[in-house]
């Protein structure tokens, strides 16, 4: 496993950063012009419903879409002076939640990663050392929604429309975005609103994107997810399924692309996930206490000259890190291409099914997953070891809870494995 991820030295706890913030300044806003009307062009079917309200054309406008220099030297010093981030690489142990990120980045399709384990393991700092180790993405540039300029699927209405018109529109690359979902944020905050503010000092209906699409072709990050009020988690149970975000305010219905990596962690102490929410996760990571003494003991010296003094921390394993940034490119390039044969796919199925997993996202995940290990470890074909590497995490959360049953469901899974492809 050391292996795939390339080499790591040492694991520690980073203190939790401040939730993201959104510049005022580059916050979008919906302009909605009454006497207007649209067809389905408008992709999601943005409008209003019903026979005798006004229709409504909306039209996105972005305030900062154009930067002048001297406010990119601004934000390139505001980036050097950000909060520093302990470097992945220098995260030891934990292979099999590394193993789970690593993929996901590589194939976000696979569809997220829920993060188990004891309190105090890592979980929280792993997750967030992954923003070094993002790609880059080609996004619209000044679209609140990072649209996709080459696919339509991840587009928000008014690049659309763009498109269909044949104007030529500005593009630019930017690393993929990982956004935190703190476990206070509101309805609106997390899907949007309408601009009440607005509406009474312009006489315009405006509407405010949230985290959700900030997030969109990018990751969601809730940490404590199965401490997440109820109603939090069915908004992300419906972008998470439909890739879309429909917010409903003041009689007016707007959707937008919401395609993002759904990544949880918590402990089990504090409660259990609905089956629902869990099955959304494509896949499972659980994390252990490490008991090694003279590795806790490095862990903590480890912990001490990151304190100490971050830069030259994060500058001793920028090597590593740069290794680490261009297996995952070269993976995600070589993705395409990876094949599997159909005995593999039958006998994975075959698993699946005398597991009693209910639905078939766990025989989708297994294979995407078994893909994206293959293309980490730079090879064009799915081998069973591939395939036994990532089933556990695929399908431990997918079975059903038997009271009684005190093995792991992820021994289960790996017992049901070797009796199927023996």
């Amino acid at each position: 496993m050391a292996s795939i991820l390339g080499s790591c030295s040492t694991a520690a706890l980073a203190s939790r950063p401040l939730s993201s913030r959104t510049s005022r300044a580059s916050i979008p806003s919906l302009s909605l012009t009454p006497g207007k009307s649209y067809g389905k062009k408008f992709y999601g079917g943005i409008g209003i419903h019903g026979k005798k309200r006004p229709q409504f054309h909306v039209a996105v406008t972005n305030v900062a879409t154009e930067i002048s220099p001297a406010e990119q030297a601004q934000r390139a010093a505001a980036k050097e002076n950000q909060r520093p981030v302990y470097p992945f690489a220098a995260i030891v142990g934990q292979d099999e939640m590394k193993l789970c990120l690593l993929l996901n980045v590589i194939d976000p399709k696979i569809g997220g990663v829920m993060i188990m384990g004891d309190r105090g393991t890592g979980k929280s700092t792993t997750v967030r050392s992954l923003v070094d180790l993002l790609p880059e993405i080609k996004v619209v540039y000044g679209d609140p929604y990072n649209s996709d300029p080459e696919d339509p699927e991840s587009m928000g209405a008014e690049v659309r429309e763009s498109i269909v018109k044949g104007e030529q529109l500005p593009v630019t690359m930017t690393k993929i975005n990982m956004v935190d979902l703190p476990l206070g944020a509101t309805e609106d905050r997390v899907c949007g609103t309408i601009d009440i503010e607005k509406a009474l000092t312009e006489g315009v209906k405006a509407f405010e994107p949230g985290l959700l699409a900030k997030a969109n072709r990018g990751i969601l990050y809730v940490d404590e997810v199965n401490l997440l009020d109820d109603h939090l988690v069915d908004v992300l149970l419906d972008s998470a399924a439909s890739g879309w975000n429909t917010v409903e305010r003041e009689g007016i219905s707007i959707s937008h692309p919401a395609r993002f990596i759904l990544i949880g962690s918590g402990n089990p102490e504090e409660g259990e996930l609905r089956p629902q929410l869990l099955d959304r996760f494509g896949m499972h990571a659980q994390v252990g206490t490490v008991r090694d003494a003279e590795l806790r003991v490095k862990i903590v010296e480890e912990r001490a000259r990151f304190d100490k003094n971050p830069k030259e921390f994060r500058g001793s394993y920028q090597a590593e890190q740069e290794k680490l940034q261009q297996q995952i490119g070269s993976a995600r390039s070589y993705l395409p291409s990876v094949q599997i044969d159909q005995d593999l796919k039958v006998k994975i199925s075959k698993v699946c099914a005398e597991l009693n997993v209910d639905g078939l996202r766990g025989d989708i995940v297994t294979n995407r997953a078994a893909k994206a290990l293959a293309a980490l470890k730079g090879r064009d074909k799915v081998t069973p070891e591939d395939i036994a590497t990532v089933i556990p995490n695929c399908l431990r959360h997918r079975l059903r809870k038997d009271p009684l049953e005190s093995i792991d469901s992820g021994l289960l899974v790996i017992e049901k494995f070797y009796e199927v492809f023996s």
